[in-house]
């Protein structure tokens, strides 16, 4: 597997199956929950419709089954070194830990029963208050799995108790045991015969830094400072990190989005730069966008066009200068999206889909691209009618990048290399049936269409209507959209009333309706509003306003 970020619409079951195994390293995992159904249809499209009736129709033992049948893949595609953490609440954990997690991961490998409490909801007068989320902890091995330690900052009542001691210089301190509870060493030091915690030699090197104090009775007491703690080891009971309220930056409005502290603490725990984490039901995309920030790599699965798009959405605007690309994976591709986005991006995203491994370097690699399993060269054209010069050159390529390849595939009548092109010329086909008959010489032609899907971007209209001055001087404006989509059905449109540098950072992400006011200032104002039809194809309307006196369009 490539380590290339990857957002991927479909059924998280048939994807992991076709995901190498050992080749995660870390898995977190909030899928639904076993409650009450009314809160279960989130945003309303027909994949998690589809979702939701698969996992409710019969039951806790059916959505059991269909959990656990999903955890078995996640346990294959983990490193040895990899571990999972799985996300429930008190209707199903029970179950979940006892007949999935133990009977999947084993009960070895259980490291943690992880409580988060998420709300300060008060209970009635019959009830006690479910406050709390269950998150377990697995790992792929009991041995080698990935851990690094969490502190906490320490409370200030625990400094002012401990750390009230001040040093010459300026310091707090607090005074530590040196003596050991059990097996120690046992020697004489400073005229106390003690059982130690440390060797002499130790004793002596902390005594050579000053980091030794005494008490009245003589006895050595270790130094450690205030301004030197790591803070309080972390527990499994979570009471520091709060739900996304409604004013919270980080909201996006998705009704079970978790915070972003969370993630980062899981992340940070069970990974390194670099790994790759894996969340396969990616929801409002809060794993896969700290990820990022975290510098690993990352992949997100989810059945909903309106996640996997919402998503997108907020990754788009979370990357930065030193982000990697990401590859948006979808049922069907718009011809133009595809045609005109970024070439690199473009090239790595069809080699994958194509079955092969793209190629990183980008200089030095004789123009190809990628190569297939079997070390074939491939290159992509995000062109079309690609001519014969085309064929020329990439004959020559694949024969210098590896001679013996080339002769070995030449031999057994194999294709010496494969280009992918949007569509090819007339002087190119005639070239590759030249080189066949002639030179026994294989060129395969591969077109964009006959790898992945490609289908027409929704369509879009908006008109405006004034609705006046508030009292506060500023303009109402009503924006009405309307859109069709040839492949499929309009899902949702989303709102950035702020629209700037062609960057896309909607205030209202999903709107069914297509029909929002805002109010503006007097002077110039650009408006982006964005379709998504059901296959995650989507559209964009640039409106370009002056707002005085009156209201006036520009082109």
């Amino acid at each position: 597997m490539n380590n290339i970020n990857q957002l991927i619409l479909g059924d998280n079951l048939e994807i992991l199956k076709n995901m190498p195994a050992d080749s995660v390293d870390l898995i977190y995992l909030d899928p639904p929950f076993f409650s009450n159904r009314n809160y279960e249809i989130i945003w309303g499209d027909k994949g998690e419709v589809r979702s939701f009736e698969d996992r409710f129709s019969g039951g806790i033992d059916h959505y059991i089954g269909w959990l656990k049948e999903r955890v078995i893949e996640m346990h294959r595609i983990l490193k040895p070194t990899g571990s999972i953490f799985l996300h429930c609440d008190w209707h199903a954990d029970a179950y979940i830990r006892v007949h999935i997690l133990d009977r999947v991961f084993g009960q070895n490998c259980f490291i943690s029963n992880i409580t988060w409490k998420r709300t300060t909801a008060k209970s009635n007068s019959k009830s006690i208050a479910n406050n709390t989320d269950t998150i377990f902890f697995y790992s792929k091995t009991n041995q080698q799995y990935t851990y690094n330690q969490i502190y906490l900052a320490l409370k200030e009542e625990m400094v002012k108790s401990h750390y009230s001691s001040k040093d010459e210089n300026g310091r707090f301190y607090t005074m530590d045991n040196l003596k050991a509870p059990g097996k120690g060493y046992t020697y004489d030091w400073n005229g106390v015969i003690g059982n130690w915690r440390c060797p002499i030699e130790t004793m002596q090197e902390y005594e050579k830094n000053n980091r030794i104090k005494y008490t009245k009775n003589g006895v050595a007491r270790y130094v450690r400072y205030l301004d030197e703690s790591k803070g309080t080891v972390i527990d499994n009971f979570w009471q520091d990190i709060f739900p996304v309220n409604s004013q919270a930056k980080e909201r996006i409005g998705y009704p079970t989005q978790k915070p972003e502290k969370l993630l980062e603490r899981i992340i940070k725990m069970a990974s390194n730069e670099g790994d790759i984490v894996l969340d396969p039901f990616v929801g409002g995309g809060t794993t896969v966008a700290v990820a990022d920030i975290l510098g690993r790599n990352w992949i997100g699965i989810d059945q909903s066009v309106a996640a996997v798009k919402v998503t997108e959405m907020r990754m788009q605007n979370v990357q930065g200068l030193f982000s990697k690309p990401f590859v948006l994976q979808l049922h069907k591709y718009d011809y133009d999206t595809l045609r005109y986005k970024d070439a690199f991006e473009f090239e790595t995203f069809i080699v994958q889909q194509y079955g092969g491994i793209s190629n990183a370097k980008q200089r030095g690699d004789f123009g190809l691209d990628g190569k297939t399993r079997d070390n074939t060269p491939i290159q992509v054209k995000r062109s079309d009618q690609i001519g014969r010069n085309v064929i020329d050159n990439f004959k020559s390529a694949c024969e210098r990048n590896d001679k013996n390849i080339y002769e070995k595939n030449k031999a057994e009548s194999k294709p010496v290399g494969f280009i992918i092109a949007f569509s090819f010329g007339k002087g190119a086909v005639q070239e590759v049936a030249r080189l066949q008959n002639e030179e026994n010489v294989i060129i395969k032609l591969v077109l964009v269409e006959d790898i992945v899907p490609i289908a027409k971007k929704p369509t879009i209209l908006v008109s405006i209507t004034d609705k006046g001055n508030d009292n506060k001087g500023l303009r109402e404006i009503l924006f009405s959209a309307t859109a069709t989509s040839a492949g499929g059905n309009v899902e949702f449109f989303a709102w950035d009333f702020e629209y700037k540098d062609k960057k896309f950072n909607p205030q209202i992400l999903i709107d069914k309706a297509g029909l929002q006011s805002y109010k503006f200032k007097a002077g110039l104002h650009e408006i982006a509003v964005k379709v998504v039809d059901s296959e995650g194809l989507e559209n964009i309307e640039i409106i370009k306003l002056k707002v005085n006196g009156k209201i006036e369009k520009l082109d």
